[in-house]
């Protein structure tokens, strides 16, 4: 056991800081009167939650200027880690959930199934204090803690509309699915932790070669366990069934939550652990044990692609195609973290945070924008979007940057996402996953623009003569162009990014032991 100091409580101030807004936000609800005012109630605890997700914001920033001069920190006799990458995920992690809550804001005073909820907005607090463990586990009981938090909380928040049939039985399959998943996450994690006979990640790399040599299929078990059960976190194909109807049966801003902050967090810690345990494997593991779980993540990475291209092409419900839409990019970002079969490619982490980032500004941003034609149209089929150029020109603008971005399509910040991926996985020499990477491209700008065909080519006759304005709302506005400005800045600039990730990340000073 390592003791503990008031100064690794400075370090994990933002984690703090979000445990205690939670508390003081959860007797806040409690205290304040049910029947009067309850939306002004609901109000001021939606800005207080993006309030204390701000301050956590600031204060990882804080601690990311301090890490120049301390370098890596490790708490818990290396139990939690904070690095470079652990920062940057933060940092990303926590701006999406503000987002969210600002989403969050503008929808719950428009849906009266959720607008006297407080938890609406609390309940992302600890969700996100989960994502943020998940980036910096450096053992598997952290890892397992974080997931857990950020599982629990989703399910919760998934079924806020209780009287919705198809909430219930969105939370309903997510549950079972989770728990699914967590079982496959433990049952690896006891495989790895019975044949290296401990639970922190960089003494389970060191012990491995003795352990590939004794129990060689356990290994594959362990390894094959964890890698399934993160997949399902992750939505990747083949085990992406449940998001279509979690995310159509979630609250709007609860369902890009999952698309981003939780897919997200899932990311970075199947990075982690697979580089902890494996970066320096040429010491380390077997080379064709090593081989074998990174093409694993490949093979794992085209099926995604191509599965949600092609389920996505006779989708008709928007909040669907999205979802399945995430399984494809849950593909794409699988790349950068599978490449290590062929090289140590050094920007594996900058192509990573810099395509997520992407991804969670177009994804937001869509999602904020459905938001809004549904609510106008009272439906969420793709015919919502007919004619929307007509009736609110700049909202279609918007609509269309998002669509592009998507796609991949110059210039936009989920082109050079794509393209810094694509051209990685050339040069390490997978063609294969490049030709996969194409394919899945072309077959997506079916769907991607029949949105747009929607919007701008349907004048839609009765569905659009005669209709008033699309109505957006000052939080939902405001998470609109801001995802477009960011989707727009980091298609004119990703240089910014790339070079930023390059400053503060070092695989042999972040993963090394």
């Amino acid at each position: 056991m390592t003791s503990v100091n008031w100064s690794d409580f400075g370090h994990m101030a933002p984690e703090l800081l979000l445990g205690a807004a939670f508390i003081v936000l959860v007797v806040v609800d409690l205290l304040l009167p049910k029947r009067s005012n309850r939306q002004l109630t609901v109000g001021l605890i939606g800005g207080l939650t993006l309030a204390s997700l701000l301050g956590a914001l600031a204060l990882v920033g804080i601690g990311m200027a301090g890490l120049e001069e301390e370098g890596v920190v490790s708490l818990f006799g290396d139990s939690y880690r904070i690095d470079g990458f652990s920062s940057a995920v933060k940092l990303l992690l926590l701006s999406g959930t503000a987002i969210v809550a600002l989403l969050g804001l503008g929808e719950a005073g428009r849906d009266e199934a959720i607008q006297e909820k407080g938890e609406y907005f609390y309940l992302l607090l600890p969700a996100a204090i989960g994502a943020m463990m998940m980036a910096s586990s450096g053992s598997l009981v952290t890892l397992y803690v974080g997931i857990e938090l950020l599982s629990i909380t989703s399910y919760v928040l998934v079924g806020l509309r209780r009287r919705s049939y198809a909430s219930a039985e969105a939370a309903f399959k997510y549950v079972v699915t989770g728990g699914i998943s967590s079982a496959f996450i433990l049952f690896g994690m006891s495989y790895l932790y019975g044949v290296t006979g401990s639970i922190q990640l960089a003494e389970i790399g060191a012990a491995l070669p003795e352990a590939v040599a004794d129990f060689e299929a356990l290994v594959y078990v362990g390894f094959g366990c964890l890698l399934a059960g993160l997949a399902v976190k992750i939505a990747a194909a083949p085990f992406h069934a449940w998001a279509p109807d979690v995310y159509q049966g979630a609250p709007g801003a609860i369902a890009s939550f999952l698309a981003v902050v939780s897919k997200g967090a899932a990311l970075a810690l199947t990075f982690r652990l697979m580089y902890t345990t494996t970066l320096f494997g040429g010491s380390w593991m077997a080379p064709e044990v090593r081989d074998d779980l990174f093409f694993a993540l490949l093979l794992l990475a085209a099926v995604s692609m191509l599965a949600g291209s092609l389920a996505a092409l006779r989708q008709l419900n928007a909040r669907r195609l999205l979802a399945l839409s995430g399984v494809a990019n849950a593909g794409y970002l699988l790349v950068p973290i599978g490449l290590y079969i062929t090289s140590t490619h050094s920007n594996n982490a900058a192509e990573l945070l810099f395509y997520l980032t992407a991804y969670m500004m177009m994804t937001l941003g869509a999602f904020a924008v459905l938001s809004a034609v549904s609510r106008s149209s009272g439906h969420e089929e793709l015919k919502a979007f007919s004619g929307m150029y007509y009736r609110s020109p700049w909202l279609a603008v918007a609509m269309l940057v998002f669509i592009v971005s998507l796609a991949g399509l110059p210039i936009s910040a989920g082109f050079f996402g794509k393209l810094f991926i694509l051209l990685g996985a050339a040069g390490a020499k997978s063609y294969w996953i490049v030709a996969v990477m194409v394919l899945s491209s072309v077959i997506s700008y079916y769907f991607y623009f029949g949105i747009a065909r929607q919007m701008f080519m349907r004048s839609g006759g009765s569905l659009a003569a005669g209709r008033e304005r699309i109505p957006t709302g000052v939080p939902i506005a405001v998470v609109i162009w801001l995802c477009a400005a960011g989707t727009i800045v980091l298609g004119l600039f990703p240089g910014l990014l790339m070079d930023g990730v390059d400053a503060v990340f070092s695989f042999s000073r972040d993963f090394r032991p």
